[in-house]
């Protein structure tokens, strides 16, 4: 077997795991060039929850950050993750509007994209995948790995193929909770082999302890590529050490050819970071110890985090182990989702209402709702109908791809741009996102650069860009 490839997750999946998505580019920057020396197949640095964060908590543009990127590291491929036809946003967007992100991303510096779907509903990465191509990027396509009555590894396989006709380019494994142990990921990566002509790449968090030994038995089988995480932000709610795994396959027919030197140069500056964080507040020291609870309850560690805030609003702190009982309940009711974003946060809040309310489904969210009733694609299992009626009422349910009833954007978008805020063409993206997020951002962006009045400023280009 070739040598096992790397993807380095330091620049975003681990510290979304660990510190909720806080790293600024400030911290990242002086590791750019030690990164870039190391010789990874890929660094996953972008996509997610960083395009939000940096507006809303770190006052940077993401567009801005992936450019300072891609000249810093010109001899990396650079990875996103990607949310399908959700892009990285909470909802689905119209297909002029995904394949103007897809051009933009590409002609700023991704060369990796990892697109999935929540539901596995492969309609919701059709526009996304054929954009990809049109751009000539590697289109890496997810699975959603979860556990229920439903999904097996037929039902992988299955999907697996799905994405290899539309034109994947390797077909990646997101165990997004840490549940995949090491023989089931034997099994599955054995049988993804038999049935697929791609390379298939393993990602999967440290939660339940167990992710180490599931990458060893999915390469054992066959699996090409691992993701992985500087030792220092590495373990917890994030994933294996970098480190670690390139040890343990030194010498084999397995080896990465990685050089623990190079990664000791990356491994020291982390280390910096780490105690930077744990100092300031940021890294809690609980997140990097293993939480078997997930075997049971199968709830990521962002969820988590966010059923805790929930229930402190609401002064509700006691009621975290009967919201625990109550998600899997939940999700059940509505078809087995994976808890992966969006469905996480929708399956989530509608347990903490159901328990804190003291009656199921008293009260339903909007979100809810339109996860019935098929507004974010087809459930993995069918929702049994008397509850769908009991949730939706006389709603009329939707079978068809969602985007399909979503009338072209970009036009309209872009002609309702402010002009006062417009700099670069992308912003139109950033603002159809996270349309407050980003008008706050791009008026703390205005004053920096003109003033608070921003009168008489010759730094902005007021020029729409169709």
């Amino acid at each position: 077997m070739a040598k096992v490839k790397i993807t380095e997750t330091l620049l975003r999946d681990a510290h979304q795991s660990l510190i909720a998505t806080r790293m600024s580019l400030a911290d990242m920057e002086p590791m750019f060039e030690s990164i870039n020396d190391v010789g990874f197949y890929s660094v996953e640095c972008w996509g997610g929850a960083t395009f939000d964060a940096c507006m809303r908590f770190l006052d940077e543009d993401p567009w801005d950050r992936l450019k300072i990127m891609r000249k810093k590291m010109p001899d990396t491929k650079l990875q996103m993750l990607f949310r399908g036809q959700n892009m990285l946003g909470y909802r689905h967007y119209a297909d002029d509007v995904v394949e103007y992100f897809v051009q933009r991303s590409v002609a700023n510096g991704i060369d990796i994209m990892r697109i999935f779907d929540a539901l596995n509903d492969a309609r919701n990465l059709e526009t996304a995948i054929k954009a990809a191509k049109k751009e000539k990027v590697h289109l890496q396509a997810a699975i959603s790995y979860t556990i229920s009555p439903v999904h097996n590894n037929e039902y992988f396989v299955k999907y697996a193929k799905q994405l290899e006709e539309l034109g994947a380019d390797s077909i990646c494994i997101k165990d997004m909770a840490g549940l995949i142990s090491p023989y089931s990921a034997y099994k599955l990566v054995k049988e993804l082999k038999e049935n697929v002509n791609i390379p298939i790449s393993l990602h999967t968090h440290y939660t339940s302890g167990m992710a180490s030994m599931a990458c060893l038995k999915a390469i054992e089988a066959g699996c090409d590529m691992i993701d992985t995480a500087i030792s220092p932000l590495a373990l917890g709610t994030s994933h294996s050490a970098t480190e670690s795994m390139v040890a343990a396959l030194k010498g084999t027919e397995y080896d990465t050819g990685l050089d623990l030197n190079k990664l000791n140069v990356v491994r020291e500056y982390a280390s910096k970071l780490r105690e930077k964080y744990i100092a300031n507040g940021l890294l809690n020291p609980k997140a990097l110890g293993v939480d078997a609870n997930i075997l049971l309850y199968q709830v990521p560690g962002g969820m988590l985090s966010n059923l805790i805030s929930q229930l402190k609003q609401a002064g509700k702190e006691n009621m975290l182990d009967a919201v625990l009982k109550e998600v899997p309940e939940v999700r059940k009711d509505a078809g087995y989702p994976p808890l992966v974003t969006p469905t996480s946060q929708i399956v989530g809040t509608q347990a903490v209402y159901n328990v804190i309310l003291g009656e199921r489904y008293k009260m339903v969210t909007k979100e809810f709702k339109g996860l019935v009733r098929g507004e974010y694609g087809k459930t993995p299992a069918d929702i049994d109908p008397e509850f769908k009626k009991k949730i939706i009422g006389d709603s009329e349910e939707i079978v068809c791809r969602p985007a399909d009833l979503i009338a072209p954007e970009l036009q309209k978008l872009t002609d309702e741009f402010p002009e006062k805020y417009y700099q670069k063409e992308e912003d139109i993206l950033s603002l159809a996102q996270f349309p407050q997020v980003a008008e706050k951002f791009f008026e703390k962006r205005n004053e920096k650069l003109c003033g608070v009045d921003g009168k008489h400023c010759d730094k902005k280009n007021s020029v729409h860009p169709f």
